[in-house]
């Protein structure tokens, strides 16, 4: 299983539409075969600083999310929104062990 960890800075002009617009991406991300959890924080100290948490249950599925059309939608439609260029930080999940819900 498979965890990125994606660390966003959004311009303030942009704050409003680039909510709207993850918004959608997380609805349809979440239905996904093989999504564990697709979860979008913002940052209490600062917020035009996102995370998003998208969990997999393989490489393989993690790979096929970066295929969708809602995910290609959203990261054309913010990409000029980013104060810089997104962070991904890939991680193991090791507990729980079994995904959880899975």
């Amino acid at each position: 299983m498979i965890a990125t960890l994606v660390h966003i800075w959004v311009k303030k002009e942009y704050l409003s539409a680039f909510m709207k617009a993850s918004e959608a991406n997380h609805l349809a991300s979440v239905k996904e075969k093989g999504n564990l959890r697709f979860d979008i924080l913002q940052d209490k100290a600062d917020p035009l600083k996102f995370t998003f948490y998208e969990a997999y249950i393989s490489e393989e599925a993690a790979a096929a999310h970066k295929e969708t059309a809602h995910y290609k939608t959203w990261r054309d439609t913010v990409a000029d929104w980013m104060a810089k260029p997104r962070e991904g930080v890939k991680h193991t999940i090791l507990f729980p062990e079994n995904g959880g819900d899975l």
